[in-house]
């Protein structure tokens, strides 16, 4: 079979687009929701434990205070349509969770009114606190360069970062990390 130029040209040019098309996929695919949690994140949990934020009182909340219990940091905002959509999720993560499981807490990287109006139409059975500047600096350091939200962070008692998420979880994939992480499982989670 033999081609001619025509046929040679539109074989070319259906290379090159194709080439061009899967490079754009790959560059604008969105990044993976569960990420690889970066060597920096465990600097950065550190130094986010040391500091002390603002709860809907206006009263200084160390974060300290839940050291050497495993944590789900969740950074939302009442602005956020995907943290809303999340909240009744964790919300029933925290009561089933209790005292002895893993804490939920809420960083709103919001206004402390609009924090408060949200909470108090939709009430959660976990501390709920205002981000400051040095926790949207933490930010790039815990994984999330581009400060989206919402971005949860599962932190072991021992302040081992275990996994990030970016984006808002869905039920069967929350559930499927904690048990993973779990006691039952081996995890170093509590």
């Amino acid at each position: 079979m033999r081609l001619n130029r025509r046929s040679l040209a539109g074989l070319l040019l259906a290379c090159v687009l194709g080439l061009g098309i899967g490079w754009l996929a790959r560059k604008w695919a969105p990044p993976p929701a569960i990420r690889p949690v970066p060597v920096s994140a465990a600097g950065a949990v550190q130094d986010l434990l040391k500091l002390e934020l603002p709860d809907l009182a206006g009263r200084p909340q160390a974060l300290a205070q839940w050291r050497g219990r495993p944590l789900l940091i969740n950074f939302w905002a009442s602005w956020c349509g995907p943290c809303l959509e999340e909240m009744p999720l964790l919300d029933e993560v925290a009561r089933q969770e209790g005292l002895s499981g893993v804490q939920v807490l809420g960083i709103a990287r919001d206004s402390a009114a609009n924090v408060s109006a949200y909470a108090r139409a939709h009430p959660t059975s976990y501390p709920l606190l205002i981000a400051t500047e040095p926790v949207v600096d933490l930010f790039a350091a815990l994984g999330n360069p581009a400060q989206g939200l919402p971005f949860s962070l599962l932190v072991a008692a021992n302040g081992e970062v275990l996994s990030l998420r970016l984006g808002a979880f869905q039920d069967a994939e929350l559930r499927g990390l904690l048990a993973t992480h779990s006691v039952a499982n081996g995890s170093k989670m509590r």
